[in-house]
């Protein structure tokens, strides 16, 4: 069997992403090695994995929290999230890039020693930038989109980021001209760094490079976008990608019976830390009928939730979402997908780089609804919540695309396609 390596952003969603993937794969026989931050250290272990351990900056004087590097980057320009994506483009979206590519140089030499150790058969990456010790290293590499997929660029759709309708394009040019502007000598510094280190120069005004091999990403057909210019055909979208690593799950028995629906209010690892709108959410949900479960996040004892509501730090996300009516998230991709997967509405209010496509996406294909994250009224909330509740051709539609979700499982075709790249060390052409 073959040795393939999954190399994760150092963030909760594209590690749990790869988590499934990898179990699947584990399943199989192959040997599964995680590439992980040493802030994460152990916690692939825990689920039976190999690790590898790595940085991306100067290791602190102080002991780490998972992630802790972007929890701290986020905590520090987390006042930009209550400004419009034009706005986000210079005081987020940059420095975001600046902080990512840093750490891709950062951490280059220590990527070539691990690939120099385990000599894998395929290397799997699920990051935003390039690394470029991963095209250089000569191994077949596949690469995975754990984002919007606007993403993949399109002249007939939004630009990355903007959170802008696919049908009203007054303001796309805007945007793309400011971005590149924005983002040009970033670019060109990077993209000089990947030929050094020898991999291949940058596609033009993007940050990584597509796999010759094998590229995935997640979204289901149902709500992706029509484009104009047709993916290449390394590309392969599996719709969801859904771990079954999670722990088993039961409704709490004070919320077990109940007149309203079952809401799961998530606002992932880095949105739950703003305690603020935390409040303001327990504030204004606990004012309706319905029930409520809660992923309370890294500040879980900053507040108390109201009598119509449980929760937790963390919750077993993907075995709940099967048992809940209504999911109000900050629109990652992974909890948007995983609620498609189950066939769950969305309330979306977000805050960064692809939520702002994802809540606009939900709210345009008419899977969800989104809101101004810092500026919702009320009533604007509490009706968006019994609106979807009560929608029973959505409730048809979504179940009719959970069916199909379900009946072909995105991680378990993603593995299928990882394994014969890694086997054949050959492009999986559609």
């Amino acid at each position: 069997m073959s040795t393939i390596v999954l190399f994760p952003e150092g963030a909760y969603g594209p590690t749990n992403n790869c988590v499934g993937i990898g179990d699947v794969l584990r399943r199989e026989g192959h040997r599964v090695v995680f590439i992980v931050e040493e802030s994460f250290a152990g916690t692939l272990e825990e689920k039976g994995f190999e690790e590898r351990l790595m940085r991306l900056a100067p290791a602190p004087e102080q002991p780490e929290e998972p992630g802790q590097f972007w929890k701290d980057f986020i905590r520090e320009t987390a006042p930009v999230f209550r400004k419009a994506t034009f706005e986000q483009l210079s005081e987020f979206i940059v420095p975001t890039w600046e902080a990512l590519l840093d750490g891709a140089r950062y951490v280059d030499d220590r990527l070539r020693e691990i690939f120099d150790e385990l000599r894998p058969d395929a290397i799997v990456e699920d990051n935003v930038c390039a690394f470029p010790a991963i095209p250089a290293s000569g191994i077949p590499w596949v690469r995975i989109v754990s984002c919007n997929p606007l993403e993949l660029k399109d002249p007939d759709l939004p630009p990355t980021f903007c959170g802008l309708p696919v049908d009203d394009r007054s303001e796309w040019d805007a945007y793309r001209d400011e971005y590149r502007r924005a983002s040009a000598e970033l670019w060109a510094g990077f993209d000089e760094y990947c030929r050094e280190r020898g991999a291949s120069g940058l596609p033009d005004g993007e940050f990584i490079h597509e796999s010759p091999f094998l590229n995935l990403y997640i979204y289901p057909p149902e709500v992706d976008y029509p484009r104009s210019n047709p993916l290449g055909p390394t590309w392969r979208n599996v719709g969801s990608s859904v771990r079954t690593t999670d722990p088993e799950w039961s409704i709490p028995s004070e919320l077990a019976e109940g007149d309203g629906g079952l809401v799961y209010l998530s606002l992932g690892s880095l949105g739950s830390g703003d305690v603020p709108l935390m409040e303001r959410l327990v504030d204004v949900l606990g004012s309706t009928r319905h029930r409520f479960i809660v992923s309370k996040g890294p500040q879980h004892t900053e507040y108390e939730l109201a009598d119509n509501m449980a929760g937790a730090e963390f919750l077993p996300q993907t075995s709940l979402l099967a048992d809940v009516d209504l999911v109000i998230t900050h629109g990652g991709n992974n909890t948007i997908t995983e609620a498609l997967h189950f066939g769950v509405p969305t309330i979306v209010l977000p805050l960064f780089w692809d939520q702002h496509d994802n809540a606009q996406r939900m709210d345009e294909t008419g899977c969800g609804i989104r809101l101004p994250t810092y500026r919702f009224e009320e009533d604007a909330m509490s009706d968006a919540i019994d609106r979807l509740l009560a929608d029973l051709p959505l409730a048809e539609r979504l179940e009719a695309m959970s069916g199909r979700l379900r009946a072909s499982p995105g991680n378990e075709r993603a593995a299928e396609l990882i394994a014969r790249v890694a086997e054949t060390g050959e492009p999986v052409t559609r």
